[in-house]
């Protein structure tokens, strides 16, 4: 009901208690009229219940009137009694509300019996609510995105691939790397990765060893030089071959034997930790990591703009999906159900009892802030058509009294 609708019922039912006042009064008039001039006894009976109906009538009207106002603007004891007591109704009211209904045995079995989940559940049970929530988890990721200051981002990227790459012991990653390579024999593939370029520079060096012989040893480049850069040529050729073919080679087993020796330096040098680590500092750079950090950034956020804005992207279907599944669960995983009901139960009980001195102290600090009359005419708008009952009833039931004292008077004293 609105407060134009409540003002209105208001007014209708103390019209109806005026009213009915009224009549009682005019009765009462009218009978003492027509007794001067008639002896009927049903005269006096219908004269008693207007008198006293006419009697309650004032009497519960001047006790509803003065918890509002004076009645009749006359400042009598113990009236206007919600305006002059507005203070001591807003801390009592605090209390009342507090120590009624703000108590753990009031509340415990209130919020046992509640089942949020399922609340939640039927909400997102529908397809437009999905939907709704879908949105709203996009663009509140495209608003936190979009106002993330890039350059604080940046230097925060930065500083952690800094930590992260200190954090790293070099030695040990590289010697890992190596121990790898000859567990997993790569360290073979990648030299016969390297025998078939290596004689393909062989046969296109051919004229340059010649050249090399001329420069050096020009008489013996004359009368053989083409003879003997074909055969160092050949000779290489014939070697690399040999590697090539023959799996235990010296020089493949030479190269096995050199990696291992080369791990255990590298795990236990302090030297080989130093290169290292200098190796490190001078290809990465705060300067370089930096704009790694920055690229990196960018083409993230880009990537997410982007995904935010198409309803088709991996990241909107992710979304969708576990939305889709969050729903399931919230109604078929029975586990998850009881715990997010226990955790939500738990969360407002603490809440409310934690909180029930702030509960009284916003109650009365509003009916503090109001004025007087404000509060009177509030309560009276909310309570004002049931107190003109009393007013209805008090003129009925006053009438039926004095009828019942004039019939008692009548048969024992006539």
């Amino acid at each position: 009901m609105t407060e134009q609708q409540k003002i209105q019922s208001l007014k209708k039912h103390k019209a109806i208690a005026t009213g009915l006042f009224l009549f009682m009064a005019f009765v009462y008039f009218l009978m003492v009229y027509l007794a001067q001039d008639s002896d009927a006894k049903w005269l006096g009976y219908v004269e008693a219940f207007a008198e006293a109906g006419m009697v309650g009538a004032l009497a519960d009207w001047f006790a509803v009137t003065a918890l509002f106002r004076y009645p009749l603007g006359l400042k009598i004891p113990h009236t206007n009694l919600i305006e002059n007591s507005k203070n001591a109704i807003g801390n009592n009211l605090g209390q009342f509300v507090t120590e009624n209904f703000l108590t753990s045995k009031t509340i415990r079995p209130y919020i046992e019996k509640l089942d949020f989940v399922k609340y939640a559940a039927d909400w997102l049970n529908k397809s437009p609510n999905q939907e709704m929530l879908q949105e709203e988890i996009i663009l509140f990721s495209k608003k936190i995105v979009n106002e993330l200051d890039d350059q604080a981002v940046t230097d925060f990227l930065t500083l952690k691939g800094d930590e992260i790459l200190k954090q790293f012991h070099l030695s040990d990653l590289v010697s890992s790397g190596l121990e790898y390579i000859l567990e997993k024999e790569k360290h073979n593939e990648i030299l016969e990765a390297i025998l078939p370029k290596a004689k393909e520079y062989i046969i296109e060096s051919d004229l340059i060893i010649k050249d090399k012989l001329n420069e050096k040893h020009p008489v013996i480049s004359f009368f053989a030089g083409r003879k003997i850069s074909k055969g160092v040529v050949e000779g290489v050729l014939s070697f690399l071959d040999e590697v090539e073919e023959d799996p235990h080679h010296p020089v493949r087993q030479n190269m096995e034997r050199i990696i291992r020796e080369q791990i255990q330096k590298i795990k236990h040098s302090p030297e080989w930790q130093v290169k290292l680590e200098s190796l490190r500092d001078d290809f990465v750079t705060k300067e370089r990591l930096s704009r790694y950090a920055a690229d990196f950034w960018l083409t993230i956020k880009e990537s997410l703009i982007e995904s935010f804005d198409d309803s088709n992207s991996v990241l909107q279907r992710y979304i969708q999906k576990n939305i889709l599944k969050l729903s399931q669960n919230l109604n078929e995983n029975q586990e998850m159900i009881d715990k997010l009901n226990g955790w939500i139960r738990h969360f407002i009980y603490r809440m409310i009892l934690r909180n029930v001195n702030q509960v009284e102290a916003l109650i009365s600090n509003t009916v503090d802030k109001w004025e007087g009359k404000e509060l009177s005419e509030k309560l009276e708008l909310e309570v004002g058509k049931d107190l003109q009952f009393i007013r209805i009833n008090g003129t009925l039931v006053g009438g039926l009294v004095g009828l019942l004292i004039y019939t008692i008077t009548q048969l024992v004293f006539h």
